[in-house]
């Protein structure tokens, strides 16, 4: 409720928290078992990236896999090596030590960003979105893995050099990429093939990501590379008690970002942090300021990004506990200044939440790449239809004055199962239309439930709405958005002159145009009004006044 209500992330306050109930704090607890943070913390990273690949869809980040990974990969050694400079001369470490400190919180953190693009009903553009999540789900084994090398290597246990680390960076991800394929193709056919009772087959999911993460780890592969990519690989085949699966995955999920920040919170002690904050906020500025921005500007520009959208990306570079987790890896190595990485991580952290994280939502507005899209107020009940594993069974309740009494039409291969009336169970022959307090049931193609919300959404004055919702004038999906700039004296830019209203309805949205959705052009609304087959087929058109922003080339 926090985190949504006043935009603070919920991860900051497990984290002050555990703060709390620490050494310096009221709970007064002593706790310096660095081992099992570790142990815990790779668990719960183990979770928190398999849910993260259970919620990316191909059908969503197509286009936006490559300049990601390259973000993922090359963008965490430039902001690594661009924050080790910082390190060496803010804190007067050798230039190593400065490169295992800028490793430790060059990764964005999977948790942190999963939660807030999903928080408070941001929706971002769809490339800007899918950038996003697959760096951050995928850039973490990356950091891990250089961690770990560079520790061991400052420990003089690493023979071979850089020649080595390189070559065992290079079977890991191999490792990583094969088991993660094999495994999340046996997690399906697993949940596919046997028929458990009630509630188990998520538990079964969950139990074969670990093993399958315990496995890749145990031939010094990337298990967390491996357990992501088999949640890409089960979140886009077809499989039974998806819903079950995601519920619980959502739940555990949770619990181990609340353990693992629990406990960073508890090894941290505030009264060491004080003689290297202004050092370390320091490092944290110029993270945020230069280092991210310079790794992304790098990385994405050859793939046309549009200003704002790599101004965006770069100010989401979230540090969360995965910066916090790295740095108990040279604590538990006993290595020299291992408290002073853990402390600068920690207060970078701290600011990354509390400046980045509290204002992302304001800067996706200000820069344009928010999404104006309402999430309507809905009663949704969502069920896994055996033997039909494309398909969910979809229920609502009909309140008076929604959408679906006036007879919209629904979305494509959407269709009803039946009607709970009074009592009565109406096949769909026997009802004609729907009335108020009706409970309606669809067979819907599965994650399309999300397209039905709004025809169920609340309306008392329904008529007055959806005018104010779609406007006065309706258009066709195709028609060219140069001529109509040309008639209404709209200024825009030339790429976007070029196509339609459909064609930039499907390049702007991070899931397929639902009824509703909006597009803004100088003062000009473009408005989804009907949606068939995953394509714009009319829209609605409304002028409005100044403050709204002008979509850019």
């Amino acid at each position: 409720m926090l985190a949504r209500r006043f935009g603070a992330p919920l991860l900051l306050v497990f984290l002050l928290l555990g703060l709390m109930l620490g050494v310096d704090g009221p709970g007064g607890i002593r706790y310096a078992d660095t081992r099992f943070t570790y142990l815990v913390g790779s668990l719960s990273l183990a979770i928190i990236l398999f849910d993260g690949g259970l919620r990316t869809r191909a059908v969503h980040v197509r286009g936006s896999v490559a300049p990601a990974v390259l973000l993922a990969s090359v963008g965490v050694l430039v902001t690594a090596g661009l924050t080790a400079f910082a390190a060496t001369k803010l804190l007067d470490l050798p230039p190593l030590q400065g490169l295992l400190l800028g490793t430790i919180v060059a990764s964005t953190d999977a948790a942190a960003v999963f939660f807030l693009l999903r928080a408070g009903g941001l929706h971002l553009e769809r490339r800007t979105g899918a950038t996003l999540e697959i760096e951050s789900g995928s850039n973490d084994p990356v950091a891990v893995f250089l961690t770990v090398a560079l520790t061991t290597w400052i420990n003089g246990e690493q023979e071979g050099g850089i020649p080595a680390i390189a070559l065992h960076m290079l079977w890991a991800g191999t490792a990583g990429l094969a088991l993660g394929y094999l495994g999340g193709r046996l997690i399906v056919a697993a949940l596919n093939k046997y028929d458990l009772p009630s509630g188990l087959h998520p538990w079964l999911a969950l139990a074969g990501a670990l093993t399958l993460f315990a496995i890749t780890n145990l031939i010094e592969g990337s298990g967390y590379l491996a357990v992501y990519l088999a949640g890409i690989v089960v979140a886009n085949r077809p499989l039974r008690a998806r819903n079950q699966v995601m519920s619980l995955q959502d739940a555990v999920t949770w619990f181990a970002q609340l353990v693992m920040f629990l406990l960073l919170g508890l090894l941290a002690a505030p009264h060491a942090l004080w003689p290297i904050l202004w050092p370390a906020l320091g490092v944290a500025a110029f993270l945020m300021l230069v280092a991210r921005p310079a790794a992304v500007l790098l990385c994405l520009l050859p793939f046309r990004y549009r200003a704002a959208e790599i101004t965006f990306i770069s100010w989401t570079g979230l540090r969360g506990a995965v910066g916090i987790f790295l740095a108990s890896i040279p604590l538990l190595a006993g290595l020299p200044n291992a408290w002073l990485y853990f402390n600068v991580a920690f207060v970078v952290v701290l600011v990354s939440l509390l400046v980045q994280g509290w204002t992302l939502a304001r800067a996706a507005h200000w820069l344009g790449v928010a999404v104006p899209r309402a999430d309507p107020d809905t009663r949704r009940i969502q069920l896994d239809l055996p033997g039909q594993l494309e398909y969910d069974m979809i229920g609502y309740r009909i309140a008076p004055g929604s959408a679906a009494l006036r007879g919209v039409q629904l979305p494509g291969r959407v269709r009803l199962a039946m009607v709970v009336r009074a009592g009565k169970v109406l096949l769909p022959d026997e009802c004609d239309a729907f009335a108020a307090h009706d409970y309606a049931y669809f067979v819907a193609p599965g994650g399309q439930a999300p397209r039905l919300d709004w025809l169920f959404a609340d309306g008392s004055d329904a008529r007055e709405a959806e005018q104010d919702t779609f406007g006065s004038f309706i258009l066709p999906g195709d028609v060219p958005l140069g001529e109509l700039a040309k008639f209404y004296g709209l200024p825009m830019p030339a790429r976007i002159a070029r196509a339609t209203a459909a064609q930039l309805f499907d390049e702007r949205f991070d899931a397929q145009p639902q009824v509703g959705d909006r597009l803004v052009i100088a003062r000009a609304v473009l408005v989804a009004r009907e949606v068939r087959d995953d394509r714009v087929t009319r829209i609605g058109l409304k002028f409005t006044g100044v403050g709204e922003r002008l979509i850019s080339g």
